[in-house]
């Protein structure tokens, strides 16, 4: 029998990102005396995850004519009728608390205007100029001020410890712990809690290019499956259209050129060096991030391309001192890969960037297993088909926030802590224990070829015969890394172990997005079917939710709920403009 460390607290928070950092600040304020909050990470706290990594900024409806109305009609249009609508009115009514929060109580400093206002940029497919920042690197902020408020209060912290399965009681109806991986040992620990918040973030790493933090591997999301929850909206990937390339010799190639550079006027070229977004949008490069990747993915299509395969963003027109003061962080990131984006042109391509989809959840984060908790972008709902720029740490922080209240103030009906299951413990540490007796090969060469299938048939554009083979490809994938094996000698900080692992979350996850894409037979936001251009009858609109039991996935198709407003009809006022931000 593997040895199992055993562990004990009442709150437990996975993943230290925005959602779980402020998820143990919120739990501290409302959670009994003396109740334990316990937060664990893959990494470092403040130095890993996805929020760190945001640039463009905050969105929240803060004056100028602003409002919440018209932040929530701006999100769920955006998101193609699809989100859960009280989850996205909690969004955008609960930012305007929690950016004041951020200011005041935190400590985070943005960007203001002349009148000490706080400066609020423009970005596609919203109607008014709300999105705080900081300078174009926001999130190293936000995350900074956050990490230096958990780290002076009594909060254990577990770092370098890979959670890698949930465990249910006995009968499977509630939540008894998390098993982990201490990375550092290279041991297994059981943590049980009351209550366990799941905050580790998406990342749609098994694509050829994409965004996210190294780290990211979709492990939270292929849990949950394991463990029988609903998951809805898997197949909405979304695609940042500007992720920067820069040849397949750099790990640069794929980081995201900020929103706020089309929003402040950047234009988009192909390799002739031709101005075409509005060959497809009358937005333009203003246009919602799902037109924008489908337009340049068309022209990489036609081989209207650049030197390695991609488009241009061209911003010299703006005047190059103008750019350098605007986007210091984001001149620097091009000019270490040899480009100039102030002044020349700038190569880039559509990138793998957030997760829609998650894990299904109401407006207070509670889960169908009791205990279990889910905020950011392991929760699906919030953004529909599509998220806005700037909505996505925006969603982070108010959602951990309200989860550490709620369960803060569950705990107080608990009693003792729950018994696991043995069997479903035993199930975990031999799924993690597999390789450890196969002939060691390796593993990376799986994953370059699972990048390249859901790049090239359940990428940007889809249809039925390219998923069809893309869930082929992904189960012969699945399947020769059942036979790879990785020596076992010290587990301790065992990168090729964690490799591994890494896969396996993100073979299980790209065949949830593919089965999910094959069930919607329609083009909504970031879902785009060529053999089913339409996006389908907005009043009869469906999300798509996928369970498995055993080793099976199906899916589903549940009606949306319009509990706030219905397709076609508004609840801002007649006398509102349409947008209130200065055509460019």
């Amino acid at each position: 029998m593997t040895h199992i460390d055993r562990h004990d607290t009442d709150i437990l928070i996975i993943g230290t990102g925005g959602a779980g950092l402020f998820a143990a600040l919120h739990a501290q304020q409302s959670a009994p005396a003396g109740t334990r909050i316990t937060i664990a990470v893959k990494g470092l706290i403040g130095k890993c995850g996805c929020t760190r990594m945001v640039q463009g900024g905050y969105n929240v409806a803060l004056g100028g004519g602003d409002s919440v109305e018209r932040h929530f009609m701006d999100t769920v249009k955006g998101g193609k009728w699809l989100p859960n609508q009280d989850m996205a009115w909690k969004l955008c009514e609960q930012a305007v608390v929690r950016i004041h929060e951020l200011e005041n109580e935190i400590g985070c400093f943005f960007d203001r205007n002349a009148d000490g206002t706080l400066h609020q940029k423009a970005f596609a497919g919203q109607t008014a100029d709300r999105t705080v920042h900081k300078g174009d690197l926001t999130g190293i902020e936000i995350i900074s001020r956050l990490m230096e408020q958990v780290l002076a209060r009594p909060v254990e912290k577990l770092q370098e410890h890979r959670a890698i399965g949930l465990i249910p009681t006995r009968d499977g109806s509630a939540l008894a712990g998390v098993l982990f991986i201490d990375m550092r040992a290279g041991g297994f620990r059981l943590v049980r809690a009351k209550t366990v918040l799941m905050a580790t973030g998406g990342g749609p790493t098994m694509y050829k290019y994409n965004t996210p933090s190294g780290d990211k591997t979709m492990d939270g999301l292929a849990m949950a499956l394991r463990a029988g929850l609903e998951l809805r909206d898997m197949e909405m990937v979304q695609f940042h259209p500007t992720g920067l390339l820069a040849g397949d010799h750099t790990r640069m190639t794929g980081t995201v050129l900020e929103e706020g550079l089309r929003g402040a006027g950047g234009q988009l070229l192909n390799g002739a060096e031709n101005r075409f977004m509005f060959d497809y949008d009358p937005k333009g490069e203003r246009a919602t991030r799902d037109v924008v990747s489908r337009a340049i993915y068309a022209e990489m299509r036609k081989n209207n391309t650049s030197a390695n395969g991609g488009v241009f963003i061209y911003m010299a027109h703006l005047g190059p001192d103008n750019v350098r003061a605007k986007f210091p962080g984001m001149v620097k990131r091009c000019a270490d890969s040899g480009f100039d984006l102030a002044g020349g042109l700038v190569e880039v391509v559509p990138t793998a960037h957030y997760f829609m989809g998650g894990v299904v959840v109401d407006p207070d984060t509670r889960t169908a297993m009791e205990g279990l908790y889910v905020a950011g972008e392991d929760a699906g709902g919030a953004h529909g088909s599509n998220r806005l720029g700037g909505n996505g740490v925006a969603n982070s922080t108010v959602y951990g926030g309200v989860a550490g209240d709620v369960m803060g103030a569950d705990i107080r009906t608990m009693g003792a802590l729950r018994d696991p299951c043995p069997n479903a413990l035993q199930a975990e540490v031999d799924r993690a224990l597999h390789p450890l007796s196969r002939q060691p090969a390796p593993v990376h060469p799986l994953r370059h070829a699972l990048q390249e299938a859901m790049w090239e048939d359940v990428g940007v554009m889809r249809t039925a015969a390219g998923m069809e083979r893309g869930l082929t490809r992904v189960a012969e994938i699945s399947d020769a890394l059942m036979t790879v094996g990785v020596a076992g000698d010290n587990l301790a900080f065992n990168l090729t172990w964690h490799d591994w692992l890494n896969l396996r979350s993100l073979c299980d996850v790209s065949e949830a997005i593919t089965l999910a894409g094959l069930a919607r037979e329609n083009s909504r936001g970031a879902h785009y079917r060529e053999d089913f251009p339409d996006e389908g009858d907005l009043d009869a609109s469906y999300f798509t939710v996928i369970t498995q039991k055993g080793s099976d996935l199906t899916v589903r198709r549940d009606a949306v709920q319009f509990t706030i407003i219905r397709p076609g009809e508004t609840i801002l006022p007649e006398t509102e403009p349409e947008t209130l931000v200065a055509a460019q």
